[in-house]
């Protein structure tokens, strides 16, 4: 009976984990106090990014393509109201 109910929790708890994961958030701020997607890309080069492929809107955060100094590939979580990096996701 406890396996049942572990279990049960367990998928209930799933979902919302994934939906986390995914939905970044950054802000509670409206979109008019954001700085421009053009800003934030110049900021991200100013903290030593380079190339930037992309600014998109995910959730309440800019999503950033672009590269490290070391030449790999970057995701960044960025807020853009303050430009704080939130989180950063680097590939080889």
């Amino acid at each position: 009976m406890k396996s049942m109910l572990i279990c049960a929790l367990t998928a209930a708890a799933l979902p919302g984990l994934a939906r986390a994961d995914n939905d970044a958030s950054c802000t509670n701020e409206p979109r008019s106090a954001w700085m421009t997607p053009e800003q934030a890309a110049l900021k991200l080069q100013q903290d030593g990014y380079f190339d930037v492929q992309g600014v998109k809107t995910a959730g309440s955060c800019y999503e950033i393509y672009a590269f490290t100094a070391k030449h790999e590939r970057a995701d960044v979580y960025m807020n853009p109201v303050n430009a704080e990096i939130v989180r950063a996701e680097i590939e080889d």
